[in-house]
């Protein structure tokens, strides 16, 4: 099933709630939270308290990527906070199996992601265990970035896994995401987009959503 997770890392911060819950209005049924520490990735962005406070505002799934070098230590902030599924990089500091456990024993879905310069090959053990893996196609840390079309031969492979595995996995893509990049992905067997400055700079939303999707 294909699905549009607006990252609100590129919404206005005053207006945080409204926009959010008019993304959902559009047509989003996912929203992506990019939680940022400044040390995992060079910029800082907001922790689990904002999201609580948007939490009223979208009924949704709050999809919870979590670029920070101890995502383990911060499951349980997340979970509080109303996260429906948190993803996290296999780069992290944290145990890879632990943190995927810890995500699941309080109920939710738990993702996967990689850094650009990661191979697609350092996933495929965690298959049978995560319900997302998420492949970036910027360097994380920054919205607004060119897409990395180079990414696409990864995505291809890991959506050939996630085939072979029989199970029912989303594979997202997050990066320098458009009407144009978005065609690309899907065609390498991504069915998950994320898509932040795209989004939040159209008047309407509901048009540039709809303008990520298949048209076939």
């Amino acid at each position: 099933m294909i699905k549009i997770s607006p990252s609100i890392l590129s919404a206005d911060f005053a207006k945080l709630g409204q926009q959010a819950q008019q993304m959902q209005q559009a047509g989003a049924p996912w929203l992506h939270i990019d939680v940022m520490d400044g040390h995992f990735v060079p910029n800082i962005s907001f922790g689990a308290p904002v999201m609580k406070c948007i939490r009223k505002d979208f009924d949704g799934v709050f999809d919870v990527h979590l670029m920070i070098s101890e995502p383990l230590r911060y499951i349980d902030d997340f979970v509080k906070a109303g996260a429906d599924m948190i993803t996290f990089h296999l780069e992290s500091d944290s145990d890879a199996a632990a943190t995927i456990d810890a995500i699941h024993q309080k109920g939710l879905k738990a993702g996967i992601a990689i850094k650009p310069k990661t191979p697609a090959e350092a996933v495929k053990p965690y298959l049978d265990r995560v319900e997302m893996v998420l492949v970036m196609t910027v360097e994380p840390g920054f919205g607004g970035q060119k897409f990395m079309t180079d990414m696409m031969p990864k995505v291809t492979e890991i959506r050939h896994w996630i085939e072979e595995s029989g199970r029912d996995i989303d594979l997202q893509v997050d990066g320098g995401v458009n009407g144009e990049t978005a065609k690309v992905c899907f065609q390498a067997g991504a069915n998950v987009l994320v898509a932040g400055s795209y989004l939040f700079s159209k008047p309407d939303y509901a048009a540039a959503i709809q303008s990520l999707l298949p048209t076939d």
